[in-house]
């Protein structure tokens, strides 16, 4: 059995000044909980467990999986969960060895050759209680107390520091209350001061994203949705009864771990959220998750684009500005060309795409791909919002000068479907030309059908767009 005991330790600056530490202080994020400290340790084991003070992991099975206990141990350093802090970490043939010898490394005391025989009393948790009396009776060592008779020691002592040697010799299973992952993130934290605005509770939020990031690698998913609840310090406010809560939710299209879009996705919706008093609690739960598929980078350097993804910045853009404000085009199952596309919030359009598993937005074409219209296609690059009736002059319509058609007719009937009491515009009984104007160039107009329109008496034409 091999067993790896950590424990985490301030970095000193001893030639900090008071104001950079007075600044570090302010700036820095807080340490993680013991909670999430246990998660992060799960990544290399399943068998982890807090011992006293020491973090304990049993990796005799996984270690090889890792390049060996020196590789791992390295890696711990270099993924370590707190920053501004260093990791005191020895190994040990079982758990109550591991954390004697940690103990001993954080005093600055070298360890002895024969372990555990010559281990000190005082790194041992059972026998703690019972130093003055073991000192009295000539006892410094584990090996000293395991040589006493056992039922002495147990009637003098209890059983607890008996079992103890035992396990420290192999000759009893040790005992320990493995840490498992949640189904459901859900963690709260007391500020340290209460919360007036936006800025501060981000800045303690940020300790709960750090600690959900870890959760996620550990269960190997990616959030879709969390919310952010704070507890109001106060009942009443200027005679107004307040709710003890309030809470935002953050969505993304895609499953992600990444923490600096959802800091970023929060802090947009903190600062247009009004706290209606104080805060003094804060709580992070994930409102649902996905499983995790990693990255996905190719061999070919101009695949690998760097930059926020499109879905990113829209996700961001529409916290800041409001849904409405971001817009997408959505196309439209319809022959006529100003019902073929209807424009929504570009956040609903990518919530709704990621739920059924497509696109939140249509594939771009490479170039060169779907650049060359059908040759039945007569639409022009630039359409009008709204068609534009045109004069007419000698039978003829007019637009800037007196239109020459050049091609056409092309006949469109659509919209039959539509009533006066739903929204969809009103039928197209049309015939579409594309002709010249003198001074606009080709534009693409229509003729209504007075054959098709009962009470129409002479035809119609309109300016549907234009071949800029």
């Amino acid at each position: 059995m091999q067993w790896i005991a950590l424990r985490w330790q301030p970095e000193e600056a001893p030639t900090a000044s008071l104001a950079d530490t007075a600044v570090a202080s302010a700036t820095a994020v807080a340490a993680p909980s013991i909670e999430t400290l246990g998660w992060w340790a799960l990544q290399f084991t399943p068998r982890v467990a807090w011992l006293d003070e020491a973090l304990l992991l049993e990796v005799s099975a996984c270690e090889r999986l890792w390049g060996g206990q020196q590789a791992l141990m390295r890696l711990m350093n270099a993924w370590n969960p707190a920053p501004g802090t260093r990791i005191q970490k020895v190994q040990g043939a079982n758990g109550l060895i591991a954390l004697a010898r940690l103990r001993l490394f954080a005093r600055g005391h070298k360890p002895p050759d024969d372990v555990p025989a010559a281990l000190p009393l005082g790194a041992l948790t059972a026998a703690r209680e019972h130093l003055d009396v073991l000192e009295r009776m000539g006892c410094r060592t584990w090996g000293d107390v395991a040589a006493l008779p056992r039922g002495g020691l147990s009637r003098r002592f209890g059983t607890a520091l008996r079992e103890a040697l035992d396990m420290a010799w192999g000759l009893r299973p040790e005992k320990h209350t493995w840490l498992t992952l949640p189904d459901v993130f859900d963690q709260k934290l007391e500020l340290p001061a209460l919360a007036e605005n936006a800025h501060e509770l981000m800045w303690s939020a940020s300790r709960l994203l750090s600690a959900l990031q870890i959760w996620l690698r550990a269960r190997q998913r990616g959030v879709l949705a969390l919310e952010l609840e704070w507890t109001l310090d106060l009942r009443r406010f200027n005679g107004v009864n307040l709710p003890p809560y309030q809470s935002i939710t953050v969505r993304t299209a895609e499953p992600t771990q990444d923490m600096a879009h959802l800091r970023k996705l929060m802090s947009e919706r903190l600062a247009l959220t009004q706290l209606g008093a104080p805060a003094s609690w804060l709580r992070l739960r994930s409102l649902d998750t996905s499983p995790w598929a990693g990255a996905s980078t190719s061999f070919l350097p101009e695949d690998n684009r760097k930059g926020d993804k499109l879905h990113e910045l829209v996700e961001r853009l529409s916290a800041r500005l409001g849904a409405p404000q971001v817009q997408v085009p959505v196309a439209a199952a319809d022959h006529r060309p100003e019902a073929m596309q209807r424009w929504e919030p570009a956040l609903r359009r990518v919530l709704a795409s990621s739920r059924a598993g497509g696109r939140p937005y249509p594939r771009l074409l490479p170039k060169g791909e779907g650049a060359k219209p059908k040759a039945a296609s007569l639409f022009p690059p630039w359409l009008l919002r709204e068609p534009l009736r045109l004069e007419m002059r000698e039978g003829h319509p007019w637009y800037h000068g007196r239109l020459r058609r050049l091609v056409g007719p092309q006949r469109l009937e659509g919209g039959w479907w539509v009533d006066d009491h739903n929204e969809g515009g009103d039928p197209a009984v049309r015939d579409y030309y594309v002709a010249e104007s003198p001074e606009a160039g080709l534009v693409w107009v229509y003729r209504e059908r007075t054959s098709a329109l009962p009470g129409m008496n002479e035809p119609r034409w309109f300016l549907q767009g234009i071949y800029a």
